[in-house]
């Protein structure tokens, strides 16, 4: 399915209000959620999902998370998360994210996630062959 890897992947969404906070705001807690959308947007356009990796009985934990705000994002703004894959190992995956503004493309926030590969016991598992190429093949040279 993954023939050929699209390195970034775009989401487009607007803010909605229960992702603010009493200022208009969207509140920290929300970025997670959006990077989360943006990789399995990511494992979407590129032909496969997380359910398709857990139905192979492993899974991607979230095993370090890392936002660094740059400027407030509000109710109602649009908003594009920007994921892409910056390193691949044989039990880990890191992706990498920027938080844009659709209206203007400034950079509202930046980040990355790790995560480690699990069986069905939660045991650190390595990632497959097939699924280690494919991502690292999508790492390879990516230009944001």
């Amino acid at each position: 399915k993954f023939m050929n890897p699209q390195k970034v992947v775009e989401t487009t969404f607007h803010v909605r209000y229960a992702e603010t906070d009493q200022m208009g705001i969207v509140h920290h807690s929300s970025y997670a959620v959006w990077l989360e959308e943006g990789r399995s947007e990511w494992m979407r356009v590129n032909g496969s999902s997380y359910a398709e990796f857990e139905a192979n009985g492993l899974r991607l934990a979230v095993s370090e998370l890392h936002i660094r705000f740059q400027k407030a994002a509000r109710y109602d703004q649009r908003v594009t998360i920007r994921c892409w894959i910056d390193t691949v190992h044989s039990r880990q995956v890191q992706f990498s994210y920027e938080v844009l503004d659709a209206a203007n493309g400034a950079i509202l926030a930046t980040g990355y996630s790790k995560h480690i590969c699990l069986d069905t016991q939660n045991v650190v598992a390595r990632i497959p062959d097939r699924w280690r190429a494919i991502l690292a093949k999508a790492a390879a040279g990516t230009n944001r």
